[in-house]
């Protein structure tokens, strides 16, 4: 086989591309993403981003990696499942491995209200500000804070998903607000994602990948277009920005696309109309307590007051069979996993009640309770 002479530039197959050019190159080298979430989205959204170019990368992931993220988290080994290593720093680790040049950060925490503007500005003084942000996550709960983030700070956001066979991807470039100075991709704005959505769905009423599975394959397809949207975003390329939610079915090959030209709402957009940033605020952010003598967590959810009342404990309690026994009535549903322990070997157990509020047992750590309930309840 035929190798590059040691002289040939890393990135020449790209750069010679008329779309990226030494300009675009140049522009990636010089620029930041923040990835939020370092599970199957994030994992190939990195690894392809830091191919790429792109100088500098800031990873935010609250979990470590297990065995079962193997099948589509491609950034993971067999050791990192072994030692139980933090996914944002396994992932830098392996990134850094990748390309040597590339200014990897991990920061190995939850991702919340809290401290979400300051993910996106603690870069240091050896890193460019934060050009765009990454969707690496799992739930609605999370993405609504990035879509506030993103609108109040002016930063475009790269919405994606993926559950089953099946996922959607769209590009955020946020409208400037009144009187602040144009952005850079003035003439290209594009409706946020509460203007699609003004509402996330209510705890529990949409499958995760825990309870409904994913396919690889079907991962890498979305998070290839996210990556793609992510560097025509970092070089300034607005005109060639995609402006549509796309859905992508992997396992029939089908495709659609909703032009965000055509998206209604927009003007009534508590978020990027109103400007009113409840999620990055913690107005909607589930809340939770440690409940003192009990072993146990409770989570209540968080989300708007119109949001219906009652869960489908049924579906729910069918939706969680293959992760341990539980049962269900008109009140409660009830069960033990068994895929969840403590640390002192004992099964987590789940008590959800009709309004979305969890008790958990057999743990005292909020961070876990809360990476239970996205994983299985999902938020």
């Amino acid at each position: 086989m035929q190798r590059d002479a040691p002289s040939t530039p890393r990135h020449h197959r790209q750069l010679i591309l008329p779309q990226v050019g030494e300009e675009g190159q140049r522009r990636l080298r010089e620029s930041h993403a923040l990835i939020v979430g370092v599970g199957a989205l994030g994992c190939v959204a990195a690894d392809l981003l830091c191919r790429a170019g792109v100088g500098a990368i800031t990873l935010v992931d609250r979990d470590f990696v297990e065995i079962t993220n193997l099948q589509r988290q491609v950034l993971f080994t067999e050791a990192d499942a072994r030692e139980g290593l933090p996914k944002a720093e396994a992932a830098r680790r392996r990134l850094e491995a990748i390309d040597s040049a590339v200014r990897v950060r991990a920061i190995v925490d939850d991702f919340n209200h809290t401290n979400a503007e300051r993910s996106l500005d603690a870069h240091g003084a050896d890193l460019p500000p934060v050009g765009v942000i990454v969707d690496g996550t799992d739930n609605f709960e999370t993405r609504y804070l990035l879509n506030d983030l993103a609108v109040k700070r002016g930063v475009p956001y790269i919405y994606a998903g993926v559950v089953g066979v099946s996922g959607m991807q769209m590009t955020i470039l946020p409208r400037a607000a009144g009187g602040a100075p144009a952005q850079a991709w003035s003439g290209h704005e594009t409706p946020c994602l509460r203007c699609l959505f003004p509402e996330a769905p209510p705890a529990g009423s949409t499958p995760t990948c825990d309870t409904a599975g994913v396919l690889g394959p079907a991962v890498a397809i979305v998070a290839a277009t996210e990556a793609t949207e992510t560097i025509k975003t970092l070089m300034g390329a607005w005109g060639a920005v995609r402006r549509s939610l796309l859905s992508i079915d992997a396992w029939t090959g089908q495709t659609h696309q909703l032009a965000l030209d055509d998206a209604t709402g927009a003007a009534d957009c508590p978020c990027c109309s109103g400007r009113v940033f409840e999620h990055l605020e913690g107005r909607s952010a589930s809340r939770t307590t440690s409940l003192c003598g009990r072993n146990s967590v409770q989570i209540l959810p968080g989300g708007s007051d119109n949001a219906p009342a009652r869960m489908d404990l049924r579906a729910l309690a069918e939706r969680l069979r293959a992760h341990g026994e539980f049962t269900s009535n008109e009140h409660m549903l009830r069960g033990a996993f068994s895929n969840e322990q403590s640390a002192a070997g004992a099964p987590i157990e789940l008590a959800l009640f009709t309004d979305g509020r969890a008790i958990i047992k057999n743990t005292d750590s909020i961070e876990a309770a809360r990476a239970i309930y996205a994983k299985y309840v999902g938020v």
